[in-house]
Order: structure tokens, then sequence, then C-alpha cells
């Protein structure tokens, strides 16, 4: 009797997947057998392999041809490759960041980099996914791993309770999408993105049922967004939260939240546009005004920086919401790459911001009050000229990213012909612009605090990353040209296929 032989051209367009896995599976050996002895060991591993990830998957992304793997259960194309190597690389800075904040709070260094890793891998399955099933699969590997991080400082009251709001709601959105899927299979007979699409171009699916499915799918990918009004646990879960599991949580998995919202509503359900669009619209108003005017009265940074999450993914959902207009008009792909380059300037910046949250934190003492940034230009300069070019990129000023980001979803919306959407959105900005214009005021012109000033010198190493962090949004915005030009041909490639 021989043994089937498994083809590897099966596995060969998964390899991002596979080689996540193998070093997910070498990082848990170190970890099992060597405990707290190789700590540096395992990082260094883990830091490296997803390094050399995301660097592989960022020059394959400009050459893949779209195409079908494992039986047309995933897709592999520009777009794919391109959001698996920004989360990679993201979460790569991510692990460097918490470091030294994981030995100063005695939390498991190990398991941090486990549960990072198995939500990485989630992400993958979710960002390549073309059938609802794995998508699904994707979002609960991604949601398991972050609740279990979130949880992860075991005598903390705040972490725990923050872990249980996030299972809790996450388990209620999930029920949502899963039920959402179950009626579109429903009306469609098929589980396939594609399938579903040509479907509903035909004429074959029951209509009414699709719609309600689709109320029931838009609404858990809001939860995923945390757009309003399925935001209640973005502050609650960025505030309670470890600073290390914040960053993971709003950073990488805004990745893969597009990506599956592109491929559930523009690839799949792009024939009741009309219905979910308005969704979207609705979707975005509320979060533009939730996260600028409720931002105003916190005074806990992880807070500020929670609702200030929940008005980007509104301007977001902005552009996306455009796009469908530009499927009569021509302008979709633009609309699609002007959110897609949103995300990446917004991960970024969110990745610096908490950066510095957690390189100011030491033991005994988290960088987290509005009065721990006064004074921090007089006692920490990279952190405090750093943390400017953030606030500034967030609140939309030049010469930074966030600038030309809101300046594309702007156009976009106006070419779609929602002018009062767009001034409603320069509005709700110039409001959110207050609170980061404050964390300025506060490190440059308040004498320093005694917290602030107890700060310990950052590290040469982290400095570098963090510097690096900061120069490359103030170079996207001089030169965002490559880069809007390259999610252009993503989201073009990824939509023609």
């Amino acid at each position: 009797m021989t043994m089937p032989i498994v083809d590897s051209i099966v596995f060969a367009p998964i390899w991002a997947e596979l080689f996540l896995f193998a070093l997910l599976s070498v990082v848990l050996l170190i970890e099992a057998f060597g405990r707290s002895r190789y700590a540096a060991v395992s990082l260094a591993v883990s830091i490296a392999g997803l390094v050399i990830l995301g660097l592989s998957l960022a020059v394959e992304a400009q050459s893949v041809d779209p195409m079908p793997a494992m039986n047309g259960l995933m897709v592999i194309d520009p777009l794919s490759q391109f959001l698996k190597a920004m989360a990679a690389l993201v979460t790569a800075a991510s692990l460097f960041y918490a470091r030294r904040y994981l030995q100063h709070q005695s939390m498991g260094q190990g398991e941090f980099q486990l549960f990072a890793l198995f939500a990485l891998l989630g992400q993958f399955v979710m960002i390549s996914g073309s059938h609802l099933l794995t998508i699904y699969l994707g979002i609960e590997l991604l949601s398991l791993a972050l609740y279990a991080a979130v949880a992860l400082r075991r005598d903390d009251t705040g972490s725990t309770e923050a872990a249980m709001k996030y299972f809790v709601l996450g388990a209620l959105a999930s029920g949502f999408l899963l039920y959402g899927m179950s009626m579109i299979y429903g009306a469609t007979g098929s589980l396939y993105l594609a399938e579903i699409a040509g479907s509903l171009g035909s004429g074959d699916a029951d209509r009414l049922v699709m719609v309600f499915g689709t109320v029931f799918v838009v609404s858990g990918l809001a939860f995923k967004l945390g757009v309003v009004p399925f935001h209640m646990w973005v502050p609650d879960v960025y505030q309670g939260a470890p600073t290390a599991t914040t960053i993971l949580i709003g950073t990488a998995p805004k990745f893969a939240a597009f990506a599956i919202t592109i491929r559930l509503l523009v690839s799949g359900l792009l024939g009741v546009a009309m219905d979910w669009q308005q969704m979207l619209l609705i979707l975005s108003v509320l979060s533009l005004i939730v996260g600028n005017v409720v931002a105003l009265v916190q005074t806990d940074i992880k807070r500020i920086l929670a609702y200030s999450t929940i008005s980007h993914m509104g301007f977001m959902v902005l552009a996306i919401a455009s796009g469908v207009v530009g499927e009569q008009t021509g302008g979709a792909i633009d609309a699609y790459a002007s959110s897609l380059f949103y995300i990446v300037i917004y991960a970024l910046t969110a990745l610096g911001s908490f950066g510095i949250l957690l390189l100011a934190s030491r033991e005994g003492f988290e960088l987290e009050s509005l009065d721990d940034l006064k004074g921090l230009a007089q006692t920490h300069p990279l952190l405090a000229w750093t943390m400017l070019i953030f606030s500034l990129s967030m609140a939309g000023i030049p010469p930074t990213a966030g600038f030309y980001a809101k300046l594309l979803v702007l156009e976009s919306a106006v070419a779609a012909g929602y002018i009062e959407l767009a001034i409603f959105a320069v509005l709700m900005s110039l409001v959110g612009a207050y609170f980061y214009l404050r964390f300025i005021k506060l490190m440059f012109f308040d004498p320093a605090s005694a917290n602030g000033a107890a700060i310990q010198p950052i590290p040469m190493s982290e400095s570098i990353v963090l510097g690096i962090n900061g120069v490359g949004l103030l170079l996207l915005g001089l030169l965002p040209g490559p880069l809007m030009a390259f999610c252009v041909y993503a989201v073009r490639s990824s939509l023609a296929a």
C-alpha cells in the first residue's frame, strides 16, 4: 500500500501562512523547553522571522498574478500580499516596542509573542479568504488570540474586565456575522464569494434574504472595525488591556478588517451595494461625531486614542461607501485605493503613538494620563518630537502623511457627489484637531510633571525604530505618490481577478 503524495503545488501559494506557522511552532518549542531562560532568543527569532516574511511578501506583491489557492478557499493577489507584508512588519515593530514593557510589568513575554503570532496567522487567513467559512475561521483565530492577550495581566482587575467585555461583545458580533453568512448561503446556495457575486449578477439570489443577510454581515464587520454604534468595546478594551496588547489590537488587525470588508462587500456583495452603502454612510457619520466629540472630555491617553481610532475608521468607511458611486462613474478604484492608503497611514501612526506609551513606561508606572505628557520636550525630546509628528498626522495637518490620506478620502467623497458629507468630515476633523494639538501644548509649553521627568532614557535601538517610524510618516506625506500608485495597482488587480 503506497501513501498518497502531497502535491506541493497546492500549498505553494500559501507559503506565507506556512512560514508563519513554522515560525510560531519554533517559538512555541523555545518557550516550552527553555522557559524564561531563552526569552531574548524567542523574541529575536520572532522579530527576525516577521521582518523576513514581511519583506518577502512586499517584494512578491509587486509582481504576483491573482490566483486561487486551496481549491478556491483563498486568493493570492497583490492586495493580499501587500496587506500581509504590512501586518507582519507592524507586528514585528509592536513586539520590539513592547519588549521592555513586558519586563517591567512582569508579564509573560513568551506568551505574548505566541498570542501575537497566532493573531497574525488569523489575519493572514482573513486577508486571503475568498470563502465565507475561511474568512470566519480567520476571524475566530484572530479574536481568540486577542481575548487571551487582553487578559494576560491576570492579577489586574481592569485587564480581566476588559477581556470579559471584549469576549462577550466579540462573541455577539461573531454571531451576527455567522448568521448573516448563513442567510447569504441560503439565498445563493454558495459560500464562495465569486459564486455569490455571480448569483447576484444573474438575479438568481433571493433579494430579500440577501438584504437581511447583508445587514447582519455589515453589523459584524462594523464591530471588527470599531465604528459607531458597534464601538462600545473600543475605549474600555484599549484602556483596560496592557498597552502591549493595545498596540496589537489597534494596528495590524485593521489591515485584516479592511481586507474582509473589501472582499465581502465589494467582491462578493456588490449586487446589493445600494443597500450596504447606505449603512456605511450612516456608520461613517456617527463615527466621525462620536469619535471626535467624545474624545474632547477624555483625560486618559489610551481612551483618547481609542476614540481617535473610531473617527479614523469613519473616514475609511466613507471612502469605501464613495466607491460604490464610483462603480458607475469610473472612480471606484481610486476610492477603494484611498481607503487602503488611509488604513496604512493610520496603522503606522497608531503604531508610533502606542509605541511611545510603551517606551515611556517603567516599572510601577505607565504613561496614561494627559498630565504625564507635561514638559516631555524638556525631559525626553525624542519622544516629544516623534509624538508631535504622530499627532499632526492624526489631525491631518501637512506635511504629514495623515493630511494626504484625509485629502484622498475627501476627494473620493466629493467625486461621488457627497459634498455635504465631505464638508461635515472636515468640520469633525477640526474638532478632533483640538485634542491632538492638546498633546503638543502639554509636551512643549507646560512645565515637566514628576512622572514625566522620571521616564527612563530610551535605548538606542528603540530610538532608531521610533525615529524611522516618525520620519517615515513625514516622507510619505511629502512623497505619497509611489504608495498611492501601488494602492491603486493592488486594488485594481484584486477586483479585476
